[in-house]
């Protein structure tokens, strides 16, 4: 039996096509470059960075080129990391940036009323979260899935709060487990004052509205007096995308979901099989 593609999986396929096949550009000036962790510098398979992409890093500070961490993590969490000599971290999705010297250049914690709704909502409906602080983490019941996620990014299951002392004044990230067909409605309903993003269909991250990777870039670029048209970055899921758009160039990871590839600028080979260092080639970096 012939199977057809449906259309918006034909026009998918063009689209990525497109987006591989991109010529580099040969005057491209690049002075900062941007990675996602989880999926981007960090395989989910391994739980490590691979070679390429840690050799990649130490040619790209050789030629005096700003590289940055810019994921949903909490600052805390990056212990793994810390080896690699970064020039600064946007963490908690842009509500949290840091320079390498550990100078907090920026930090916004959700709306109070957004986090205690979010509460309020839980004790009447089923839902696991997590409530990510400058120094902490909280979850609210150690579920399943909210146990699972942890393991997957490799991280140990943080506590659960005392629910009647809640301190819902610093909040800087929420996770909540719910599916992406019921996220809509009850950012709008329970956390109006927030946005949500998602690198996975078992969560969405959650952070103050007018937060996201974007405003880290902004904040970096201007710190070190880099415009917009000399940076470049590199994400796979969700709460990447307006990272890959602010940046003059957005690459995508070769296992990053549909939505990232449609709207990047090139897709590069999975993080097992050396994408990094291939596109940081293909553009001519180094």
């Amino acid at each position: 039996m012939i199977r057809y593609k449906t259309l918006s999986v034909f026009l998918l396929e063009q689209i990525q096509m497109t987006n591989s096949n991109m010529e580099p550009i040969h005057d491209l000036t690049i002075k900062a470059v941007f990675f996602d962790v989880d999926g981007t510098l960090i395989s989910f398979k391994t739980n490590s960075i691979p070679d390429s992409t840690q050799n990649a890093i130490r040619k790209l500070r050789a030629k005096g080129i700003k590289v940055i961490v810019a994921t949903g993590r909490s600052i805390n969490s990056l212990e793994h990391i810390k080896h690699i000599d970064f020039d600064g971290f946007i963490t908690f999705n842009g509500g949290y940036c840091m320079s390498a010297e550990g100078e907090i250049m920026f930090k916004e914690a959700i709306d109070p009323s957004d986090i205690r709704n979010l509460i309020m909502y839980s004790r009447k409906h089923p839902l696991s979260y997590s409530l990510m602080y400058e120094d902490k983490v909280e979850i609210n019941d150690a579920t399943p899935e909210l146990v699972g996620m942890y393991a997957h990014i490799n991280l140990p299951v943080p506590p659960v709060h005392d629910k009647n002392h809640i301190d819902t004044d610093h909040v800087l990230q929420a996770n909540i487990f719910l599916g992406p067909d019921d996220e809509k409605s009850f950012m709008e309903k329970v956390m109006p004052n927030s946005v949500s993003s998602r690198w996975t269909p078992l969560f969405a991250d959650v952070n103050p509205g007018s937060i996201s990777k974007q405003t880290g870039i902004e904040y970096f670029c201007r710190h070190f007096g880099i415009d917009l048209s000399e940076t470049m970055s590199f994400g796979d899921g969700g709460n990447d995308i307006s990272m890959l758009k602010c940046t003059k160039i957005g690459i995508a990871m070769g296992n990053a979901n549909d939505r990232v590839k449609e709207i990047a600028d090139y897709i590069t080979e999975d993080v097992d099989h050396h994408g990094i260092e291939k596109a940081l080639l293909y553009f001519g970096i180094f």
